[in-house]
């Protein structure tokens, strides 16, 4: 599976519906909570300059946009395949020597 990261504020009905179509599609995803981690805005920033909204999408590190973003995509079958793409490694990990 693709790794994917999903910026959302609590109170943002967006960021729910974009979870809840990647918890139905049974996709693991890290979710950065810009309220309770407001480093994280910053992080943000440098991934995607011109984001003004949230959710923020990111799979495999490449930025799709939002939660409309997110549905467009899966509407027209290309969800899927992307997050079929081979997770890249998470920070620390490596393959055995």
């Amino acid at each position: 599976m693709a790794y994917v990261e999903i910026y959302t504020k609590d109170y943002c009905p967006y960021c729910d519906k974009a979870k809840l179509l990647l918890d139905q599609l049974n996709v693991d995803y890290v979710e950065h909570d810009l309220v309770a981690d407001p480093e994280k805005f910053d992080e943000l920033q440098l991934r995607r300059p011109n984001a003004r909204t949230v959710p923020q999408i990111f799979i495999n590190d490449l930025g799709i946009g939002g939660c409309d973003d997110l549905y467009a995509l899966h509407d027209a079958g290309k969800l899927k395949p992307m997050l079929e793409e081979v997770e890249r490694p998470l920070e620390g990990e490596h393959e055995p020597l």
